[in-house]
Order: structure tokens, then sequence, then C-alpha cells
């Protein structure tokens, strides 16, 4: 090492500071330094002999590429990327860019073996005289190079690659993989991948990327200014950007140009137009990410979170995250752009992102028999910059707060059909007699939930029940009970019946809470009427159950995943499992069908429901801040969702969208933002009828005749037994000891004025309804 010092004011040290450290210097005197000064020249086989002694291997990885996100019919949603990259054939480049590359980077290209012995002396002797550092990597070695980064990179590895920072190891193993590459490839396949790969400024990798970014051109139309440009920009990717740094960028061009003159590329005359040209530049952003998706950038989201948080896609996030942004996927999933572009404009049509009321509004489509996540709409936009206008927001209203949401919405009486299905579990019938007369419930009252220790639960405060239609505090049948949505009817079939039963139902139905994605609480009975907090994509997988004769499909995004090299990445099938008897849901379905029937007439929307058999059921809390409309046909389950996401304040009272509800149940907004929806596809997507009832008590099913106001849901000539005559071991009121537990308040879905003709209070504004558990009664948050 002290000759290496010494030495360094001489020529020979300067041509040795050039290559590195002492070894290599010894290495290349030997084998190129005196071959050169012996014979003033090498061939391009010299080149070739002289360092085939040095043992390199390849590592080969695929070119990092964007990806891109689909919906079911191909269309382009969003693309993800870290280097901004298009990759074309040679075909499908310029001559005049080929030209303008070959130029400037490796004049020899074509006549040396993928090093180039004229270069490298050429260099040495310039380096060594003058000063200043001149290159001599042939365009085979730079190309060698950046498969090394990008090796590197999708390995996570970092890789010094600044002019001047390569060790002796990294020049000898590039001159020898050169040379490799030289004896695999055409030099038509080496540079088409060199214009591939090699970066041309900000993050535009490729000569196609770069075209479409600075001008909004293929490579193929780029004149001889342009590709002069391009050419310009290798050599310092930051330095000559033509967008941060013009002038320089100019300065470059017409270096390249002079060469191209030189070496017969070009006339006099193109060489003195392209020198007096403007640059012309018309940038064109390629944004990344769900940001700049072209439509549902909220299902974007939905999706990323599922790549990342799926081991298919590798060992963990970081290098999801990396195959995401390099890897070239192809993400098809299960949109459908149709049904996403109607339901959008129905959310946006019940409340515009902004509206002074501060309404949230959404819509979720899963379809039923496979779990297919079909829409996914809200009616703000897809923004972190929240401070910046009303309206902005990130948080996906339909989903769990670990896949993007926040803690979801009070169900309110969306709930009931779950416990309706828990009593034709048990073996009665929803023809069957509920005394809905008892109200109130002390303080230390007992329910029975045999999984719980003690086999039962008590509540811990005083429970006051009310309901919102008057007079519903008498016996009728569980079927007019919740057609009318009475909640007195709901807590007392729940009291009959084991609330673990009715967990077990909504456990199979995929309902769970959407802070932390566990399952219901049988120990606190307020469930029954929907204290509980939910996903509308929860709820919608739910009741596509009750269109698929008891099939619950957990909702799915994906379809396929392949990347560049044609690999697909196992995305899973369907998960599907029966979860409720076909009887069951035939039963259920006959009351749910009349509920979406009277709830289109009194919508106005009495045509959607005559195209297509369809049920459905509304929800709304105690504060009138959360309103649903569940609604599903044979082909598609729909979760209409409209309140507030900042806040719990009623929307009772308050302008949305420039109109005031003196109320806001479930009806107001929730069920007509669905029936739009539906009313506008469903022709796209034909229903059959569900399936008939094998053993319905009720004789005529389809009459909504038995649910005139004032009775009690029975049929003339056919009435059902009294509360007392159930089958033997029903317990009317367990009173098994068991820890005390928390009961909340009940939530009301209710109808309209026009729904009841006479109206009562919710229970929000009546009684003294019991406390909502600990954590319930939150709004949605990030």
């Amino acid at each position: 090492m002290s000759f290496v010092r010494r030495a360094t004011s001489t020529t020979l040290g300067k041509i040795l500071a050039f290559f590195g450290v002492s070894v290599l210097a010894g290495l290349l005197v030997a084998g190129l330094f005196l071959p050169l000064a012996v014979t003033g020249g090498a061939t391009a086989s010299t080149g070739s002999d002289m360092i085939e002694q040095f043992p390199a291997e390849l590592r080969e990885e695929p070119v990092s590429v964007p990806s891109r996100i689909l919906a079911e019919d191909g269309t382009e949603l969003a693309t993800f990327y870290a280097e901004n990259r298009q990759p074309v054939g040679l075909d499908q480049i310029s001559q005049d860019m080929q030209d303008a590359i070959i130029a400037i980077e490796d004049e020899r290209f074509y006549e040396h073996g993928g090093v180039d012995p004229q270069g490298i002396g050429r260099a040495l002797v310039t380096n060594a005289s003058s000063g200043s550092q001149q290159g001599a990597s042939t365009i085979t070695q730079q190309y060698v190079n950046n498969m090394l980064i990008n090796a590197d990179m999708l390995r996570g590895e970092e890789r010094l690659t600044i002019s001047g920072t390569k060790t002796y190891a990294d020049k000898l193993k590039e001159m020898k993989l050169a040379v490799s590459v030289e004896q695999e490839m055409s030099k038509e396949e080496i540079l088409e991948g060199y214009l591939n790969i090699v970066l041309f400024g900000g993050r535009n990798y490729g000569v196609e990327a770069a075209a479409q970014y600075y001008w909004g051109i293929p490579a193929a139309e780029l004149d001889i200014a342009q590709a002069a440009t391009l050419a310009g920009v290798v050599k310092s990717p930051n330095g000559y950007n033509p967008e941060t740094n013009p002038e320089a960028s100019v300065e470059r061009r017409n270096i390249v140009l002079n060469s191209m003159l030189s070496q017969g590329k070009i006339t006099e005359q193109e060489h003195e137009e392209a020198t007096n040209a403007e640059l012309g530049l018309d940038i064109h952003q390629e944004a990344t990410g769900c940001i700049s998706a072209s439509q549902a950038p909220y299902f974007c989201d939905y999706v990323h979170r599922e790549i990342l948080a799926s081991e298919a896609f590798g060992p963990d996030v970081e290098s999801r995250e990396q195959l995401l942004n390099r890897g070239g996927l192809e993400i098809t999933t299960t949109l459908d752009s149709g049904l996403q572009d109607q339901a959008q404009q129905s959310v946006e049509k019940t409340a515009p992102a902004g509206d002074a009321s501060g309404a949230g509004a959404s819509l979720v489509t899963v379809e039923p028999g496979t779990g297919n996540i079909k829409a996914m709409a809200q009616n703000t936009n897809y923004s972190p910059e929240e401070s910046e206008g009303a309206g902005n927001t990130v948080l996906n209203f339909n989903v769990d707060a670990a896949q993007g949401g926040g803690n979801g919405f009070q169900g309110g009486s969306s709930l009931k059909p779950y416990v309706a299905a828990s009593w034709l579990e048990s073996g009665r019938s929803m023809y069957d007699i509920v005394d809905a007369s008892q109200d109130h419930w002390p303080a230390r009252s007992e329910f029975q939930a045999s999984c719980l220790e003690g086999g039962s639960t008590a509540i811990s405060e005083d429970w006051k029940v009310n309901n919102v239609i008057d007079n519903m505090k008498r016996e009728m049948t569980a079927d007019f009970g919740l057609y009318w949505s009475t909640n007195t009817v709901m807590v007392n079939m729940a009291e009959e019946l084991d609330l673990c039963d009715i967990t077990d139902v909504t456990t199979r139905l995929g309902v769970h809470r959407a802070d932390d994605g566990q399952p219901l609480n049988p120990a606190n009975p307020s469930f029954i009427l929907g204290s509980e907090e939910f996903a509308p994509m929860t709820q919608a997988a739910a009741y596509a159950a009750f269109a698929n004769d008891g099939q619950y499909c957990a909702p799915r995004s994906l379809v396929s995943v392949k990347d560049t090299n044609g690999k697909e990445y196992d995305v899973g099938a369907p998960e599907c499992d029966q979860a409720l008897d076909p009887e069951v849901v035939a039963q259920l379905n006959e009351t749910l069908t009349n509920i979406a029937q009277r709830t289109a007439d009194e919508t106005g929307q009495t045509e959607t429901v005559e195209q297509a058999p369809m049920g459905g059921k509304t929800g709304t809390n105690n504060a009138q801040s959360s309103t649903w409309y569940i609604g599903y046909t044979s082909g598609l389950s729909t979760a209409s969702w409209v309140g507030r996401y900042q806040d719990l304040k009623s929307l009772a009272g308050v302008p949305v969208n420039g109109q005031r509800h003196e109320d806001f149940w479930g009806s107001t907004l929730a069920a007509p933002q669905w029936f739009d929806y539906m009313g506008e596809t469903a022709e796209r997507f034909p229903a059959e009828e569900f399936r008939a009832a094998q053993d319905s008590p009720i004789q005529n099913p389809g009459s909504r005749d038995r649910y005139q106001m004032g009775g009690d849901g029975t049929e003339p000539g056919n009435e059902p037994e009294r509360p007392g005559d159930a089958a033997d071991g029903t317990p009317d009121n367990p009173d098994a000891d068991s820890p005390s537990g928390p009961a909340s308040s009940g939530s009301a879905s209710a109808p309209t004025p026009s729904e009841s003709g006479s109206p009562g209070q919710a229970p929000s504004e009546s009684g003294s309804p019991s406390p909502t558990p600990s954590g319930s009664g939150s709004p949605a948050a990030p």
C-alpha cells in the first residue's frame, strides 16, 4: 500500500487509483494495461480473454415493473410502483433513440464483446493526464450493473451506484458478467434490455415511461431532439433532468447531438434543427397508489391491505410491499366497474362529499354464493389531507378497523333478523305468538346464556325498552313483530331463547365487531337491539346468506394475481359454509321479502321490487346518527348506510343535501339510496325466486294483509297458539345464577310516521334506557 501512496503523483499512480486498490492494480497491470501499451489497442476477443479468469454469478431477478390493480373486466383501477416502467420491444423504440444512446454511451457497441479495451485505455489515459473522470463502461456493462442493482433492491440489499464508489470486485464482476451476457444475448436484446431498465430521471425507468412522462408520447415517436435529451439524462439522472434542470439538460442534449453528427447518425441540417429546438416538455404525472385510482379508491385501499396481510405474497409486510411495488403484479379483483359507478353515483346523490350536514353515505355489495365484493362506494374524497377540505378522508366506512375502517356503526334493528333466525332454529315459527307486553327488566334480571359461566347473564341496571310505534306492547306473532321492527317483541323472544344460541347464529354468519373483530358477546343482552357496531361489509355478507339458502361466504376481493413471468399466486377459492338450514332461511324470507316490498312502496320504488324478488331490513340507532337498509336478491346483497362518521349527533332536523327530515330512520335515506342503486342494476343481475318454505304455518306468505295495524299478525281462520303453549323445555323466564353484566339501551329501527300512522317516541327520547356497554356508541374513527 505504501507503493500506491508514493505513486499517486505519477501517471501510473493515477491509472492504478482509477481501479481502486493494490491487488486490482497488479491484476490489471498484468492483464490489461500492458497489452494495451504493447499493441496500442486490443480486439474485442482480447478484451474477453483477459477477464475470463474472474468468476462471477449473475443474480437474475425480474426487472422492477409497476403492479396494476384491475376490476373484474380488466379496467385498470390503480398502479403501484417504486420505479415507473413500461417495458417495450426494440421495435417500439424509435431508431433515433437507439442511435442517440449508442452515440453518447458506447459508440463501439456493435464491435466489442461486452468489454471495450479501447474505451478503457482511452479512459485510463484521459483520467490520468487531465484529472477528470471519464467512464469506460459499455452499454452491456451498464445493463449488467442495472440488473445487479435491481436484484439488490428486490432482495432488500443496498448497493453503491454512484460513479467512483464501485470496488475492485464490483468492477471485475461487472466485466465478467458483461462478457457472459454477450455470449448469451444478441446486441439487439441487450440494447432493448438496457433501454427498458435505465433511469431517465425522477422515478422514470425505461424509455417508454420516460417518453410518456416528459412528452406524453410512446418511445416509438421520439424525434431526434427528444431522443438526444433522454440519452443525455442517463449520465446524471438528477443533474440533467429536463423537468428540474432544463438548462443543463439542453447543454447535455447538444453534446449528444454532436456525437450523433460526428458518427454519421444525423445530417448537418438535422443537427442544426435539433440543437435549436425547445425542450417542449408536456409533463404527464403518473401518481402511484390508491390516491390516483381511476375509480373505487377505497376498494383499492382494501385490496392493498389484503395483499400486505397475505403470506401468499411474501414472509413479511416489507417483502410484500416490495413485490407490489416492483413485481409487475397483475391483480384482478372482484369489482364490477358498472356496479361501482352506479354505487358511487347513488351515494353522492344522497349526500355530496363535504355536505354541510357532515353526513356520510356508503354502499357495499357482496355476491351471494361467492362472497365476491362487487362494489364499494362512499360519499367522500379519498385523501389524507382531511384538514384541506370537508369530505376528505382515507377512512373506509365499509370495512373493519383492521382493514382501513373505523370502529363501525351501531346496527340498530338490522340485527333483528339474526334473533328471528335463532327463534326458528329453536323449533319455533314466525307464526308463534309472542307476549311483548313486558318492557321493563329490573337490575339483576337474568337471561339464559349457556356458554357463559353459570349458564346465564344478569343485567346490572334497570332496562327500559320502548317501541317507536305506539300500542305495540301486547301479544303478536313473531312475524308481525319483525315486520314492524318492534323492540319489545325481540327482547321477549330473546328471553325465551338462549343468548348463546343467538350469538352462535351471528358468528356463523360472520357478524363481528368492527373495532376488534370479536364476535358478539352474549353477556350484554343489548346486542339484540343493535347496540354493537359493525362494518357495512359484514352486514352485506351476512344477509347474502338469506339470499342463498343459508350459505355464508366470507367477503373476498381477489380473483387472480400473477407477475410478469406468469407466476400465479394462490388467492384462494371462495370460503363458504352452510350457516343456516335452508328451511329456516325460507321461513325468515317470508317476513323479510314483505318488509322489502313495504319499504319499496314507501320510497316510491315499487317497480324495483317488481323487477326482482328481494328481501331487506332497515336499522336505526337511538341517536338517529346511524341508519341502515340491508337488502338482497339471489344475485346481490348490499348494505346501504347513512349517518355520522365523525360524531354521534343526531341527523334528525339537520338538512342533508338541502333537505331536512324531522326524524331520521333507516327508511329516510339509507333505503332510498339502496333502491336507487338496485333500480339501476337489477336488469344486469337477474334474480331468481327464493326457496319456498316447506313447513310454513302461514297460509298466504306473500300477502301483507296480516300486517294491518291494530292486529296481531294472525290470518283469519289460522290463529296460532297463544303464549304458554310452547313446546316443553322452552324456558319462559330463566332464573339461573350468574355474574352480573351491563345491559345497554335498545336501538330502534323504526318506520316513518307514514309507515305506522301513529308514531311513538324513539327509545332514546322516552323512559330510562340502560346505558350502553363500555366502548359502545363511539363514532367511527381512524
